[in-house]
């Protein structure tokens, strides 16, 4: 029997819940059991699960026949954990290092019940106090009634058929009992043990609406008890705290809610109660009108200080070009899809593969593109498109019903209800995105991350390539949209170009048959500026000798040149407009951490990293894995880190073998899952409804 046993219910927390496993499993207190309760997740939360069951012992996945909610599987890890103690935690929160080792101390062979102190952090990652009090506490009642700040001997658990309810506030009741039970068989660890997670979106606590009226409910059963007089100002505390969350109560719902707050008060106010506030005399008395005027009475000082934001918000506003605002108050046109891609670069990407699909099986839909002006030659003959910030931009903006984008639209767009944006991104993560670069300042160069923030909440649709993909976006763009596992749209052409095809990109790159074709594409470098190829290309071509032919594809941040030396075996391709055409006709990959090496996996070819830098890199950018570890699935193939070691690969044939075509294939399968050639028609299906 171990001696504690976690229990985490998992439900749409897949972005989160490696991290949530990874600190119950490294704690330096190893006798334990971790129970992960599958609450029927639509995303990968289950297959995250089974792959930390797979490889620790102490792990076990149950499966829940349907989606019962957060109580019910915290009963059914319950019923089959066979620990001393239990402890649940929620699949997006942590345990701190050394919580286990501390609680174990903190317990003796009385004890019960032990309730432990918890901090908080949000989407920014800003750690905050929890506000409990455990040293000298008064009352155990004033603890947080939480499942995930406590231990429970299991015994105990059993003997008094403690159980958590169904729907919101599960916790209220069984904590709360719990802590009534224990008696002076419960103990006090004031130590921060467990990190609470506020999620920005999607979770119980940030969604407003009547579910929040349960609580009411759970109180009522327990303040109806023989014990309800000591609970009951606490209970009063919780009501007004969940009362005044605009997080929680919508304002059209507040009085309600004070009634029914205040029905309760008035039916189990304890002989001799006096309210304590303002807030609580107002509950007392029955007077929502009171504790409207209490309330905004309170509310001046924090209007003062959003003051200053509502002038700068009317400034943008009249700063906004009038004819936009105008346009805005036209209906959409249902007909009408906007495109861009690469912040307005011209016609690339998935985008672009979504264009031409969806010109193949909704021609009703008018595709206009979003280009800048220093780009607008690269827009072909025949093909609608709008300049950044022109009059015609705003109009098609204001009108559009359907927005497509790999990156973000100018600023200044405001998103109209009815509009429908389809995020599909251009690359699958190997280097920190999103709300983790902000622990790598020298990348960021200046990011607002609220902004980034903002530009999410638009978003109706992400789109991604694997599972991985999902994961980390949800974890880095936190937001309400809809996850579309269905492949990348710009990599269909991998499983559907002919012999034909191939020849014609080997002809206009001027490269006769028979010569084999090795593509160079390392990538950006936020600690470098312009391009500086960490290879003599020379040397290169030299050792390889005239049957090969190197193609270098320069990052599109450093312009449409790599600026190379001439020679006929080396081909600067950085302006050329399609990556695809070069992937296809190229007999192998030679990159560091560009994420095109997760596209080229596609075609099920070698894949060389050449990584000269990896240290550096990985400190500057930071990066979700280790490219370099030989591990399947984490590294595509062979590896070299010095211009030595790469032309040794080459030259003596370690560049493919049937090692690194083993690691190929194990990459492959965890980055390429959905890829089949017809992302683009699946797409396009699930946005424009066709």
């Amino acid at each position: 029997m171990a001696r504690f046993s976690v229990v985490v219910p998992a439900y749409r927390v897949q972005g989160y819940l490696r991290e949530c496993l990874e600190s119950v499993l490294a704690q330096s207190f190893r006798d334990i059991e971790l129970i992960v309760v599958d609450d029927c997740s639509p995303d990968a939360s289950a297959a995250i699960a089974a792959e930390y069951a797979e490889r620790d012992q102490r792990v076990r996945l149950v499966r829940l026949e349907r989606h019962s909610g957060t109580g019910a599987a915290r009963n059914a890890g319950a019923e089959c954990a066979d620990g001393e103690f239990l402890l649940f935690l929620d699949g997006d929160d942590l345990l701190l290092p050394g919580a286990l080792d501390a609680i174990d101390d903190a317990l003796d062979v009385m004890a019960d019940v032990l309730l432990f102190g918890h901090d908080r952090v949000d989407w920014w990652e800003t750690v905050r106090p929890g506000g409990d009090r455990l040293a000298g506490a008064a009352d155990p009642l004033a603890v947080t009634p939480a499942a995930w700040n406590r231990v429970i001997r299991r015994s105990f658990w059993l003997t008094h058929a403690l159980r958590f309810d169904d729907g919101p506030y599960e916790d209220v009741i069984p904590v709360h009992r719990a802590t009534l039970l224990a008696g002076e068989r419960l103990r006090l660890l004031d130590r921060v043990c467990v990190r609470w997670r506020l999620r920005r979106g999607g979770s119980h606590s940030t969604t407003p609406g009547r579910a929040h009226f349960a609580i009411t409910d759970r109180y009522e059963r327990l303040l109806g008890s023989p014990t309800g007089a000591r609970l009951f100002p606490y209970a009063v505390d919780h009501l007004l705290t969940v009362l005044a969350d605009p997080g929680r109560i919508r304002p059209a719902d507040r009085a309600d809610f004070f009634r029914a707050a205040a029905r309760l008060h008035r039916t189990y106010r304890p002989d001799g109660h006096e309210p304590s506030g303002d807030a609580q005399r107002a509950l007392a008395a029955g007077s929502y009108t009171a504790f409207e005027t209490l309330r905004t009475a309170n509310g001046r000082v924090r209007a003062a200080r959003s003051a200053m934001a509502r002038h700068k918000k009317r400034l943008r506003a009249r700063v906004m070009k009038l004819a936009y605002r105008a346009d805005r108050r036209r209906a959409l046109d249902p007909h009408l899809a906007v495109y861009s891609a690469y912040w307005n670069r011209g016609l690339a990407c998935n985008p672009l593969a979504v264009y031409e699909k969806a010109r193949e099986l909704a021609p009703h839909i008018k595709g206009v593109w979003v280009v800048s002006s220093r780009h607008r030659d690269k827009v072909p003959t025949g093909v609608p498109y709008v300049i950044e910030g022109s009059r015609r931009y705003w109009q098609t903006m204001a009108r559009a019903t359907y927005l497509i984008n790999n990156a973000s639209f100018p600023g200044g767009f405001v998103k109209r209800p009815g509009q429908v944006y389809l995020q599909t991104h251009h690359g699958t993560p190997l280097k920190k995105m999103g709300l983790d670069q902000r622990r790598y300042p020298a990348g960021t160069h200046g990011i607002s991350f609220q902004k980034v923030l903002d530009h999410t909440d638009q978003w109706d649709y992400s789109l991604s390539a694997n599972p991985h993909s999902t994961e980390i976006w949800e974890r880095v763009y936190p937001s309400a949209y809809q996850a579309l596992e269905l492949g990348y749209p710009r990599n269909d052409v991998y499983f559907t170009s002919t012999p034909h095809d191939l020849a014609r990109i080997r002809s206009s790159l001027g490269v006769e048959a028979g010569r084999k074709i090795l593509l160079y594409a390392p990538t950006h470098r936020d600690y470098q500026k312009g391009f500086l190829p960490r290879l003599d290309l020379l040397r290169l071509v030299r050792t390889l000798g005239p049957s090969y032919v190197v193609l270098v594809r320069a990052h599109y941040f450093y312009g449409s040149s790599a600026d190379l030396a001439a020679h006929p075996q080396i081909l600067d391709v950085t302006g050329h407009p399609r990556v695809e055409d070069l992937c296809l006709v190229a007999d192998a990959l030679i990159t560091d951490y560009s994420s095109l090496m997760f596209d080229y996996a596609c075609l099920n070819r070698p894949i060389i990293t050449y990584a000269p830098d990896w240290q550096a890199y990985r400190l500057a950018r930071g990066t979700y894995f280790d490219l370099l570890s030989g591990a399947a699935g984490e590294t595509p193939g062979a590896v070299a880190q010095t211009e030595d070691e790469l032309i040794g690969l080459l030259r003596d044939g370690g560049w493919d073998t049937e090692e690194t075509a083993k690691l190929r294939e194990a990459f492959r399968a965890r980055f390429c899952p959905y890829e089949d050639g017809r992302a683009s028609e699946r797409v396009v299906r699930a946005v424009f409804g066709v």
